[in-house]
């Protein structure tokens, strides 16, 4: 076998798989695979980054008009004929208009969100690893030194990062601490990059008004390990009130599936014909 198409890699695969040349992984994210191992092999993975990042960035504005305007709280109100104080400010809905957003990651994804939170009038400001590549349709870029500026002066901040070495577990109290309190907090990208414990304190304290998330955390000691599918947080965080999760359904959508296809399709046309990769990743980064 010279190449590979696929979402699962099945365990041990690398160790027969003698002839093995590409992988054409079908996810965005590449942190399930030994990228390491693969690169020690010689072997080329390509990914579908910006296949879903349309359907991915209307899922996250979804996720933050749905924590902004309390949709959960209010529907379980209307199924259940309980009436919502007027005005109140634990039932009014936040604003999106003339608020800021903090976007970090501002790859293919994050620029989507960006491009779709301009038309609500938002203001945002974007954290990316190489922020000399520009801030595309956000007002500012800023380099990941700087982040915690940019989380002081946000209202909604969303997580739109790779998962690596370097960004596993990245977001913690400190950055937590960073944040205005009544910030809501948005991940779109992957559970792992958020450490639980700090994040359900502040949902607990009112430091943060919310968390949306379409991503749920990896428990790699638990039986079984837990990967793309969600599982009962150990903090019970997903039966907080101000909490949405929606279980990885981002890239859910119609037209994503034919896509993925046709990027597999296109990179294994590229390996066969010997062509540049449009889709590899680095193995070292990890995207």
């Amino acid at each position: 076998m010279d190449a590979f198409v696929g979402y699962v890699l099945p365990e041990g695969s690398l160790d027969i798989a003698k002839k093995l040349k590409l992988i054409c992984w079908m996810h965005a994210g590449c942190d399930e695979l030994d990228l390491a191992r693969l690169k020690t092999l010689g072997v080329q993975v390509t990914n579908l980054r910006g296949a879903n990042s349309i359907a991915v960035a209307e899922h996250a504005m979804a996720i933050i008009l749905g924590l902004a305007k309390r949709l959960m709280a209010k529907h379980q109100a209307c199924v259940n004929a309980l009436p919502v104080p007027v005005y109140d400010v634990d039932s009014r809905s936040a604003m999106l208009h003339r608020r800021t957003l903090g976007i970090i990651g501002l790859g293919q994804i994050g620029s989507a969100i960006a491009q779709r939170a301009k038309a609500f009038d938002m203001r945002v400001l974007g954290v990316r690893l190489h922020p000399e590549l520009g801030a595309g349709v956000a007002d500012a870029v800023f380099g990941v030194d700087q982040m915690a500026q940019v989380l002081g002066n946000s209202d909604y901040v969303v997580l739109a990062t790779p998962i690596t070495r370097k960004t596993n577990s990245f977001f913690g109290a400190k950055e937590i601490d960073a944040m205005k309190s009544g910030t809501f907090l948005i991940n779109i990208a992957r559970g792992n990059l958020i450490q639980e414990r700090p994040l359900y304190d502040a949902l607990k304290s009112g430091k943060i008004a919310g968390y949306g998330s379409d991503v749920w955390w990896t428990y790699n000691n638990a039986f079984p390990a837990s990967y793309h599918f969600p599982v009962p947080s150990r903090t019970g965080i997903q039966r907080m009130p101000n909490v949405i999760g929606t279980g990885d359904q981002g890239a859910n959508a119609d037209d994503v599936l034919d896509r993925n296809i046709a990027r597999s399709v296109e990179s294994l046309l590229e390996f066969q014909n010997d062509k540049p990769l449009t889709w590899k990743i680095d193995l070292d980064l990890g995207y």
